[in-house]
């Protein structure tokens, strides 16, 4: 068995399954076989495994309930793959006729494996929030169709997957260029984006980096629709950020489903961002920046640390400190530093992920609780927030040059006999890198 497995796949041969265990495992998301539900059910029991990817072909029905019941308190996110009976298909998250791209998989299992975490974050916050007498719901229902903005040249096989989307109730806009699908983007709100490879895939990929370096569009899931299997280039997909791929063999229908997965879970997202966003005249949130404030995050840390243990999932915390830049020092006089922190404070809340909780520590210092995130994986999501943070110039008054902002980070991780106080002290401890931007 691999060491660390992350992935639980459920089949009942290796026929199928092998070539895309081997490609997860090349990939980082480990996998470990089972060849029942009763088999794959102990070996949750056994191991904190983030995902579950069940071949239903030669399986008894029920198979997603079994897992999902087996890894509780974790919520348990499964794809199911072949042509499941109606309770399976029902419980499972995502339903996939054939057997997934490696690469396709990865990105999918990322997706729900945080919007399980998220779930989780969620009913924490709620009681967080209760302890205080706040009520913190994140209502989704809403009478507004599911908007996906279609962006690349018209083809009869894009048209053809707007049209399935159109069938599922979606609202689609077409956008034929860059251009008309960032005036699109800016004019309004959108749950989900597709991109056409095309014969040029250089449009579709620039659309997606632009949306990357923006903090408004920067959690808009971007679905790349490809003519063929044979064009995927990991490392673009991986950089570029894409929640999910499709390929031309899928049909529109499947990949219609995918695209309004995700989308679903996007508005979700929104919804309990809305909702952080409606207790900030409470009393208990930081009124310059709308984060958390100090004791709201102490409180909210340990629960969160309880939870991480009882769900056997990492804990990473970060502190992020404005650097005593030359630009900064500049900037503190006259209080252009300070006209700037509520800004920067929202940027912040709007580049982390809609699990991880942002607070306000200092005046110049911010702090994030990323769950279910490594060390290593922790610093990195900090040093994207600061380096995305860094491209904004700030006003510094009249006849100055605006300035930039730049961040020292540090991170640390949640150890077997590491408190809540003490893994942010460690974080804070560890001020050791400037991001460059």
């Amino acid at each position: 068995m691999l060491s660390d497995p992350r992935i639980l796949v459920v089949a009942a041969t290796d026929d199928r399954a092998d070539a895309l265990c081997q490609g997860l495992d090349a990939l980082g998301w480990r996998t470990v076989t089972a060849r029942s539900a009763a088999s794959g059910a102990a070996t949750l029991k056994d191991l904190p495994l983030e995902a579950a990817l069940v071949e239903v072909e030669g399986l008894a029905p029920g198979v997603v309930t079994a897992l999902r019941d087996a890894a509780l308190p974790r919520r348990l996110p499964v794809i199911v793959v072949g042509a499941p009976g109606a309770a399976d298909a029902e419980a499972a998250d995502l339903v996939m006729r054939a057997m997934p791209h490696p690469a396709q998989a990865a990105l999918r299992l990322e997706q729900l494996s945080r919007a399980a975490i998220a779930q989780e974050e969620f009913n924490l916050r709620r009681q967080t929030f209760a302890a205080r007498e706040v009520l913190l719901s994140a209502d989704t229902e809403t009478e507004a169709p599911i908007r996906v903005l279609a962006a690349g040249a018209a083809d009869r096989r894009f048209l053809a997957l707007s049209n399935a989307l159109t069938e599922q109730g979606a609202e689609v806009v077409a956008a034929p260029t860059p251009y008309t699908a960032f005036d699109y983007l800016h004019e309004s709100a959108f749950d989900a984006a597709i991109l056409w490879g095309g014969e040029d895939h250089a449009p579709a990929l620039s659309i997606a980096s632009g949306m990357k370096r923006n903090t408004r569009l920067y959690h808009i899931p971007l679905v790349l629709y490809l003519r063929g299997s044979g064009e995927i280039n990991l490392s673009e997909l991986y950089n570029r950020g894409l929640a999910d791929v499709a390929t031309a063999e899928t049909s529109e229908d499947e990949t219609a489903a995918r695209v309004m997965g995700l989308a679903r879970t996007h508005r979700r997202d929104q919804a309990v961002r809305r909702a952080l966003d409606a207790v900030r005249t409470s009393g208990l949130m930081d009124p310059s920046t709308g984060l958390f404030t100090p004791d709201l995050f102490a409180a909210h840390l340990t629960r969160v640390a309880q939870g991480s243990r009882a769900r056997k999932r990492a804990l990473s915390a970060c502190v992020l400190r404005v650097a005593d830049t030359e630009a900064v020092r500049a900037a503190r006089q006259g209080g252009w530093l300070d006209r700037a922190m509520p800004q920067i404070g929202a940027m912040v809340s709007r580049l982390v992920r809609v699990e991880d909780t942002a607070a306000r520590l200092a005046s110049e210092v911010f702090a994030l609780a990323l769950p279910a995130t490594s060390g290593p994986a922790a610093r990195l999501a900090a040093e994207r927030i600061a380096a995305v943070i860094g491209c904004t110039a700030f006003d510094a008054g009249p006849d100055r040059s605006p300035f930039v902002v730049e961040f020292d980070v540090g991170c640390a991780e949640l150890g077997a006999d590491v408190s809540p106080a003490a893994l942010l002290e460690l974080a804070s401890a560890n001020l050791t890198r400037r991001v460059e931007v």
